[in-house]
């Protein structure tokens, strides 16, 4: 609501001054830097020029642009959308000097993907360093999260979620199951008999996920242990694992390295959903990244 009346006002004031790319481009670097300072150095201009360009704007469009304080320059709401606006001709300009260099379109445009920070570690990353450079005008805005809820808010265009039961109202497509084992490493080994799984030392996931196939299991299975380490994601469980502070239950995607399985799979699988909302299917952007990450995420 704040962009829309921010853009009204812009529109009010467009009757006594034109707004251009390089007014735009001084409210962007002033919004991110901060600082005259800041603007300054992300311009290669020097301070007084960035100073003598703020005044000459917020008098041509009759409104302040930025509160002066202490902690430096702090956008109002109408110089936040003008920033955003600022962002979007910045990356349109760029894709269009990346199609003129490659003699051809290109996909542009920013993507919201959320997952888990495991999927992420273990999935993700090792996804995109290998077709992401094929893209160099597309920008993905990352955000780690446990539950559907970027996606429902339209938070975000695409989610890799663990999930045995994906929203109706989302399409996607199952990338394959996967299976979760009791792990160890090879100190914890030579140190601990895990022979019997009651005696050792459990790190386990907390009560943030208590529906987590690992948490089922080991209350199935284990009722009376208590864990010794308890985090709020499976990715802090397996460095706790890694450094040889006890065993865990880690999906198999994140047994790489020297950690050692102890067990069989547990039988508890869940599978992998990459998903997006239905009105996403009609941008090019995110049809791009869903085909590549449907291609190229994969593990053993």
């Amino acid at each position: 609501m704040q962009s829309i009346l921010a853009f009204t006002q812009v529109i009010n004031a467009a009757a006594h001054y034109r707004l251009d790319y390089p007014d735009l481009s001084l409210v962007l670097a002033l919004v991110r830097g901060g600082s005259l300072a800041r603007a300054a150095a992300l311009l290669k201009v020097d301070v007084s020029t960035v100073f003598r360009a703020v005044r000459r704007l917020e008098a041509g469009l009759g409104q302040q642009l930025f509160d002066k304080s202490r902690a430096g320059y702090l956008p109002t709401s109408l110089a936040q959308a003008l920033a955003q606006q600022a962002e979007q001709a910045e990356q349109a300009l760029e894709a269009a000097r990346i199609g003129v260099a490659q003699g051809g379109e290109v996909v542009s445009g920013t993507v919201r993907l959320t997952c888990t920070d495991s999927v992420l570690q273990g999935l993700l990353l090792p996804a995109l360093a290998q077709f992401m450079p094929k893209y160099p005008a597309l920008v993905i805005e990352l955000c780690t999260s446990n539950d559907f809820a970027n996606l429902n808010r339209r938070d975000a265009d695409i989610a890799l979620r663990l999930t045995a039961t994906p929203a109706e109202h989302l399409v996607g497509r199952c990338l394959g199951t996967v299976s979760y084992r009791v792990c160890a490493s090879p100190v914890y080994r030579q140190r601990v008999d895990c022979s019997d799984l009651a005696q050792v030392a459990w790190i386990a996931l907390d009560d943030v996920l208590p529906d987590h196939p690992t948490v089922v299991w080991r209350r199935r299975q284990w009722p009376g242990v208590q864990p010794s380490y308890r985090c709020n994601s499976m990715l802090a469980v397996t460095e706790l694992v890694r450094v040889g502070l006890g065993v865990a239950a880690l999906p198999d995607f994140l047994m790489g390295g020297d950690l050692q399985a102890l067990s069989e799979p547990l039988g508890h699988d869940t599978a992998l959903w990459l998903l997006t909302r239905p009105d996403c299917r009609a941008l090019r952007s995110v049809v791009t990244l869903f085909d590549e990450l449907a291609h190229h995420v994969r593990w053993p």
